[in-house]
């Protein structure tokens, strides 16, 4: 009985499996973190270029379509003329490289302002069983053109 009194109070070597759980535990916090990061950037980097596209949009007008009102001058904008300088923009934008990129939506609700959505495939840099294959992420930017 003394004996395996002994044996249960020596705790040589407990501490291994310690360092071991917490080694995987941080390996995972760090993959989780690294994921999660690479989603964000990607999700703004996709904003930027939606971003961009809504303001091209904005601008696709010609000035005979400026109308006079008491509020000042306002353009009159249509959904087939931001279409297509929305795809005119993301032919030419640089950096424009994304996975599966798509246009949503491209036009006008309201005929003064433009409305791009656009959406794009995320696919973490490290593949775990924590984290996705991949996820499809969708952002929507509006645009308006004012005269000062």
């Amino acid at each position: 009985m003394t004996r395996l009194r002994e044996r249960l109070a020596d705790d040589s070597g407990s501490t291994m499996p310690l360092i071991i759980f917490f080694s995987f535990l941080c390996m995972v916090l760090i993959f989780l973190v690294v994921s999660a990061t690479s989603l964000y950037l990607e999700r703004k980097r996709l904003f930027t270029l939606a971003d961009g596209a809504a303001l091209v949009g904005a601008e696709a007008f010609a000035l005979d379509q400026v109308q006079l009102t008491p509020d000042g001058a306002r353009p009159e904008l249509h959904d087939a003329e931001v279409a297509a300088a929305v795809r005119s923009y993301l032919a030419t934008a640089p950096g424009a490289r994304f996975d599966g990129l798509i246009v949503e939506q491209s036009g006008t609700l309201d005929g003064r302002s433009a409305t791009v959505t656009l959406s794009s495939w995320w696919h973490p840099p490290v593949v775990s069983l924590l984290t996705p294959e991949g996820l499809r992420i969708e952002v929507t930017s509006v645009g308006r053109s004012v005269f000062h």
